[in-house]
């Protein structure tokens, strides 16, 4: 297989043994949807993306209308790398609908940023003193106010 067809188009997930087997790796939750990816183990095939909206998350309309939205945020980040060789399933939440379609495709990039093992980048606390935060008075310290520094 030429290389233009494995970064060309990611492939899709259509059979429900495929889908399970996506389930027993990697899951990334975020606010609209859950990301779940699986090494194949087969680095020389395309990558392949499958969509799951519950019956839970509304009714038939509601549903595709989430589906074709995730569809196009995946059409829109072409520029991200999927593996090759890799299962990727996204599931919707119902705040799919709702959510702006930029921020959606955002959300999508950062959790496939995540998949690819790249650590996602955290805030970090400000240590004190006493190592607990400044609106809590550890005792056997002097208060804020009394502080000589």
């Amino acid at each position: 297989m030429a290389e233009d067809d494995i970064t060309k188009k990611p492939g899709r997930l259509k059979s429900r043994p495929d889908f399970l087997a996506v389930q027993k790796g990697k899951r990334l939750r975020g606010p609209y949807f859950l990301l779940e990816t699986l090494d194949r183990g087969k680095p020389d095939q395309a990558p392949r993306i499958g969509y799951t909206v519950t019956k839970k998350q509304g009714n038939s309309v509601e549903r595709n209308r989430m589906r074709r939205r995730l569809k196009e945020a995946v059409r829109h980040i072409a520029g991200v790398p999927f593996k090759p060789g890799h299962d990727y399933v996204i599931v919707a939440r119902r705040d799919t609908l709702a959510a702006p379609f930029d921020r959606l495709v955002a959300a999508l990039c950062e959790r496939m940023g995540e998949s690819g093992g790249q650590a996602r980048q955290r805030h970090q606390r400000a240590e004190t003193d006493s190592g607990a935060p400044d609106n809590i008075i550890t005792p056997g310290t002097p208060s804020p106010a009394t502080r000589n520094e």
